[in-house]
């Protein structure tokens, strides 16, 4: 099959009456081509089935002639809507229908990837890590949802020699239904934070929900934990008698990184050893939380027998999405943009990455406050303050009211830091970097703290 002129990858899935037959739906009015799925109806290009999603705002539903009219095929729905339309009682289940359908057919590995930082970041590394099997299916970005997950699935192939599947944790229940129809064969939890802990209560909550990952593994099936995750006993004992393999820094560690060197502002040197077997690789990001996330990509390669050197080399290969620690100049300044998330842990992490880095003139850091923390909001903000205090930084901004608690925590360290109260102080902030000035960019996705890039220079 020749690939689309939209860029995106080709489908299996190739028309309404497809969907309809593989969800257990009933097409009304014309089978038509697809070539592609939209769950905004302001990103529907030409070819698309439009899903319409009814969320807790929003109803689908209600934006489906203006999908027609963008050039949509037709409508995944729940009512009858104009148009060409897949009828089904219930989008989500049957999306995961036709995934379910779709997954059958694929005898490869499959590895899912949960955890409450590092997903994506672990997954890219995990399938190029993989990629010496031969091609593997990925998830694009952080499609991670119920109603993005499934859409994989409409890209396997035969050719396809693994797929990795990264898998988001809103509530309980949620990666168990992600796991039902991708039924994964071996899963990797990179670690149990803070993120959507309101949802949960509490950060036991939080490890019983990505447990579901490794509840849904056959009985033959691996677990990759990290070594140094305080619930490390606990998911344990989820996993039962399937196979556990551990990544870290621990001598006990399966996969165990015995070095981190940072090369540049986009690189570092990462080697470790896998029993008695030696690896190294050079990664397109910094960090030591990215030496963890290759770990336990090796750990996963070593699991499924790809050759050590094999897969360090080919992690070389790994493109990282934008926002992760993305290197930007402005002015002759070094910035790092990391703004897709923030979680206690994420963010001390990038801290002490900028505290690292050889820097020519001052440290500067504006950091944003954390979302979706509920009760624990304090505490957790408390933490990045310490951080703060404890690595020196030169001047620090923050952004959002929660940050007043981190603002309180590191104000025994004596350095210029206040609060702003919007984007534009932000701007100000990061026009008056010299050249040879470092500045970490950290916070919550919501904030959009990228858009204090747009017009600094």
């Amino acid at each position: 099959m020749s690939a689309p002129t939209n860029g995106r990858p080709p489908l299996t899935v190739t028309s309404l009456a497809q969907v309809a037959a593989l969800a257990d739906g009933q097409l009304v009015g014309q089978d038509r081509p697809i070539s592609g799925f939209a769950t905004d109806s302001n990103g529907v290009q030409t070819g698309d089935l439009f899903l319409a999603i009814r969320g807790a705002r929003v109803d689908g539903h209600e934006f489906v002639p203006a999908a027609l009219e963008l050039g949509a095929s037709g409508t995944l729905c729940e009512r009858p809507v104009s148009g060409s339309y897949v009828l089904v009682p219930n989008v989500v289940e049957a999306l995961a229908k036709m995934a379910s359908h779709l997954r059958e057919a694929f005898e490869g590995p499959v590895i899912g990837v949960t955890g409450s930082a590092g997903k994506t970041t672990t997954k890219e590394f995990i399938a190029a890590a993989l990629a010496p099997l031969g091609p593997v299916l990925k998830t694009h970005g952080n499609r991670n949802t119920e109603f993005t997950a499934p859409l994989l699935w409409a890209e396997v192939t035969a050719a396809h020699r693994a797929v990795v599947v990264e898998m988001s944790m809103r509530g309980f229940g949620q990666v168990a239904h992600l796991a039902a129809f991708s039924r994964p064969t071996l899963g990797v939890v990179t670690n149990i934070g803070y993120a959507h802990i309101e949802m949960v209560g509490s950060r036991e909550g939080i490890a019983m929900a990505k447990s579901e990952l490794l509840e849904a593994l056959p009985a033959n099936g691996v677990a990759v934990l990290w070594h140094e995750d305080e619930f490390l006993t606990m998911l344990q004992s989820k996993a039962a008698k399937r196979t556990v393999v551990t990544f870290g820094v621990s001598d006990e560690a399966t996969c165990r990184v015995t070095d981190y060197q940072p090369l540049s502002w986009t690189q570092c040197r990462v080697s470790g050893v896998v029993g008695s077997r030696a690896w190294t690789t050079v990664l397109p990001a910094v960090g030591r939380h990215i030496a963890l996330n290759a770990s336990a990509a090796m750990a996963v390669a070593h699991a499924l027998g790809v050759d050590l050197d094999e897969a360090a080399e080919a992690m070389r290969l790994a493109t990282l999405p934008p926002m992760r620690m993305e290197l930007v100049v402005v002015n002759e300044a070094n910035i790092l943009l990391d703004t897709y998330n923030a979680s206690p842990p994420s963010m001390i992490a990038a801290i002490e990455t900028l505290a690292e880095l050889r820097v020519l003139g001052k440290r500067r850091a504006v950091i944003g406050e954390m979302r979706e923390l509920g009760d624990h909001s304090e505490q957790a903000h408390r933490m990045v303050g310490k951080a703060v205090a404890e690595h020196h930084l030169d001047e620090v901004l923050f952004v959002g009211a929660a940050m007043q608690w981190a603002l309180d925590e590191a104000k025994s360290a004596s350095i210029p830091m206040r609060m702003a109260e919007g984007l534009e102080e932000v701007r100000e902030f990061l026009r008056a970097s010299k050249p040879g000035d470092a500045v970490l960019v950290k916070g919550s996705r919501a904030l959009e703290l990228e858009k204090a890039l747009e017009s600094v220079s």
